[in-house]
């Protein structure tokens, strides 16, 4: 049963410890997922759907009700006494003269033929104008890519920093047992041991400034992703050979897929819509209409009593008032059009130097990890030396300890280049997606 529970408990323990592990896909992801904009997106689908929702029904039959009093000043009047023909005028009724106080109600319903194409383009204009606000959120949510980029290979760093200052401290404890027995020998004093412990306070100092600045970087990626992430959280380091893929020797034909090209694009096609509606307005428009109403004088206007009556057709109707505004609206939008493309020229000149600069960076890393090793194996083997002359009284441990520090920094340089590079990689790929 011990042995049972034992390895259970050894299971869970792994179990927590693998799932707590992250890629840097993982935490791009979670990111993404746990970003307040993320519900925008459903916000602006809805909208677009009411949009255009409210588009169609202008195909539907349009229905106006209309009520009038009015009093004017004159009335319609047949300028014919029957009374003068004599006893010939009493053949003759007698011709009402309208009241100057008239009634009308009336409703009608129309219905559109042919409209110009103005519902088209208004049905593209909404289409056009939340493809603008979509773009727009994705320019917003891929700036979180860089955010986290930061974190996790800050949190990389840390991680091989404190690797490395393990090692210092395992080197330093070995050399305090070497002088305790110098000392036992007498060829080594207190003084010298001193100067080892010294820097075992040093190399505790910068491990704790190390893992305070671990612990803020975990925190600060776990409000990003959404959970607290425990302060043993490990990382996953990408493989430099499959990321190392942006080395070369120029950027000038590099692809750029970012997002805020696709940005620039729909505001052209936005602009393309305004254009068609403006277009639009200056068109006639048939349509279909059906008129009823109730009122005095009806549609007879000699008649001055409350009449129902109707009244059905086509209707043509053409704005030429239009065509005062339609070139200056449409040049207005054309400098809006060229304004967003010069923005675009300049965006692509700043994204292709931040894409030089990160190359650039890319090619000295690169050429710098080419030594990195060569420098440790040298640095270890004049460690190694120094030791054994230490052994032998002819170097101090003060100059062992120069040493000692000399290789720890040959090797976090080493690991702090290899870090930088895959920073580098990934900010390369951020600039250009």
């Amino acid at each position: 049963m011990k042995t049972i529970l034992v390895s259970i408990l050894s299971l869970m323990g792994f179990g927590s410890i693998a799932s707590a592990q992250l890629t840097i896909d993982d935490c791009q992801q979670q990111a993404k997922e746990n970003y307040p904009l993320i519900r925008k997106y459903d916000l602006i689908r809805q909208s677009k759907n009411y949009n255009l929702s409210n588009v169609a029904k202008a195909w539907l039959p349009q229905v106006q009700l209309n009520a009038r009093a009015t009093y004017q000043s004159e009335v319609t009047k047949i300028p014919i006494d029957f009374s003068q023909l004599g006893a010939l005028g009493s053949l003759f009724p007698e011709i009402p003269t309208p009241t100057k106080d008239q009634y009308q109600v009336t409703i009608e319903a129309s219905q559109v033929i042919w409209d110009g194409g103005a519902i088209r383009s208004q049905r593209k204009l909404a289409e056009a104008g939340s493809e603008v606000e979509s773009q727009q959120l994705e320019v917003e949510m891929y700036a979180l890519e860089d955010r986290v980029n930061q974190l996790f290979f800050g949190i990389l760093l840390c991680d091989a920093q404190l690797e490395q200052n393990r090692f210092l401290t395992d080197e330093l404890q070995r050399n305090v047992v070497r002088v305790q027995s110098f000392m036992e020998s007498g060829v080594a004093n207190q003084s010298d041991l001193d100067v080892v412990r010294i820097e075992q306070l040093n190399a505790k100092q910068v491990r704790t400034q190390i893992q305070s600045a671990r612990r803020a970087y975990v925190e600060m990626l776990g409000l990003m992703l959404g959970q607290e992430l425990p302060e043993n959280m490990v990382l996953v380091k990408p493989d430099i050979n499959n990321a190392s893929f942006a080395l070369a020797g120029s950027t000038r034909n590099l692809r750029i897929n970012r997002p805020e090209l696709q940005f620039f694009s729909a505001q052209a096609r936005l602009f393309d819509a305004q254009k068609a509606l403006i277009k639009s307005s200056f068109l006639p428009k048939l349509g279909l209409f059906l008129q009823g109403g109730y009122g005095r004088p009806g549609l007879n206007m000699l008649s001055d009593e409350f009449d129902a009556f109707y009244i059905g057709g086509v209707r043509l109707s053409w704005n030429f008032g239009a065509l005062y505004t339609q070139k200056n609206d449409l040049r207005k939008i054309e400098v809006n059009k060229n304004a967003v493309d010069t923005q675009k020229d300049f965006f692509l000149y700043n994204i292709r130097l931040s894409a030089s600069r990160e190359n650039q960076e890319l090619q000295r890393l690169h050429a710098l990890m080419q030594d990195d090793d060569e420098i440790v194996s040298l640095r270890e083997n004049i460690r190694k030396s120094a030791e054994a002359k230490v052994e032998n009284g002819t170097l101090t441990v003060t100059d062992l300890m120069r040493e000692l520090t000399q290789e720890n920094i040959a090797r976090q340089t080493k690991t702090a280049h290899e870090i930088d590079l895959l920073r580098a990689i990934y900010n390369l790929r951020n600039v250009t997606n």
